[in-house]
């Protein structure tokens, strides 16, 4: 059926066996809920009911109608209702995607998070390939890139910024000169943060502008930040990794910086979604969950 107004003004009349008490009840001119069941009748080709002057009488065809119609109506309420509860508090699944390196700052809060939202189901798919949102349902994704994601189909939040800095345990510095250009690095073993085959490369910048690229075979390639930061810590090379990621590592004295104050481009931390339009409470709920918890990622 086109119009589901007709039925609903069709389904009055019939529960209250009167024009009249159906336009009070609707809020509409009798004139109205009389032409739009005539119309309504029209489109079907039956009569649906016999009226005078002092009766209203629903005709065989009409009492199989109403039953119909009056489910349908229900069907249409219980739609609103379950709109109106997923606008009114965060519900359901929401996926997200996640970076490797940025798991601890949102794993951290998380329980909090999700104790606050109990209706809330949360899947967090770690990756540091970039999802596409719509091809593959993801609401929300986290991403670090040196430049904006300027896609039209999505909205973009940024957080901040991540610096990423040379670092390197102090016993292997204590056993060669230390560098003092970029250059200099491949005296040393390398870890790097790739997870395809083939040299790996730093393009490496200094607060002056100065920019330099070095190629180099890494000792360790990994996506993962938390493991370059432990083979750093061991010695096993020189990593470039976010400071936030290493800064409990620096503070202790396991790891020291290297050719500072040389280091990679800052990379923006910003959040992807769909759109803000008609966004569920619980879409926006992980928004700023995840924005908050990401502040601390941006030191």
């Amino acid at each position: 059926m086109r119009d589901l107004n007709d039925l609903q003004f069709f389904a009055a009349v019939v529960r209250h066996r009167s024009f009249s008490k159906a336009a009070r009840t609707l809020g509409v001119p009798k004139s109205r809920v009389s032409r739009r069941v005539a119309v309504l009748e029209g489109r079907l080709g039956v009569r649906l009911l016999d009226r005078s002057t002092r009766s209203l009488h629903v005709t065989e065809v009409g009492e199989q109608i109403y039953e119909r119609a009056r489910a349908a109506i229900e069907e249409a309420d219980a739609v609103e209702d379950v709109a109106l509860r997923m606008r009114a508090e965060p519900r359901g699944l929401v996926r997200i995607s996640c970076p490797h390196g940025l798991r601890e700052f949102i794993s951290h809060p998380l329980p909090a998070f999700l104790a606050a939202n109990p209706l809330l189901r949360f899947q967090v798919i770690m990756t540091n390939r970039r999802v596409d949102l719509i091809e593959e349902g993801i609401d929300v994704a986290i991403r670090i890139r040196e430049q904006l994601d300027t896609d039209g189909d999505v909205q973009v939040r940024k957080v901040g910024a991540s610096r990423r800095i040379l670092v390197g345990a102090p016993q292997l510095l204590a056993d060669a000169d230390p560098p003092g250009k970029p250059g200099d690095l491949l005296r040393f073993p390398l870890l790097h943060q790739q997870e395809q085959t083939g040299a790996g490369a730093w393009t490496l910048v200094n607060p002056s502008g100065q920019k330099e690229t070095i190629e180099f075979q890494p000792k360790l390639a990994t996506g993962d930040f938390a493991l370059l930061v432990g083979a750093a810590c061991a010695g096993a090379g020189i990593a470039l990794v976010p400071r936030a990621n290493c800064a409990a590592e620096l503070a202790s004295g396991q790891l020291v910086r290297v050719l500072a104050p040389w280091g990679a481009r800052d990379g923006i931390v910003h959040l992807v979604f769909t759109s803000r339009r008609g966004m569920l409470p619980s879409v926006r709920a992980v928004v700023e969950f995840a924005a908050g918890a990401l502040r601390a990622a941006t030191n």
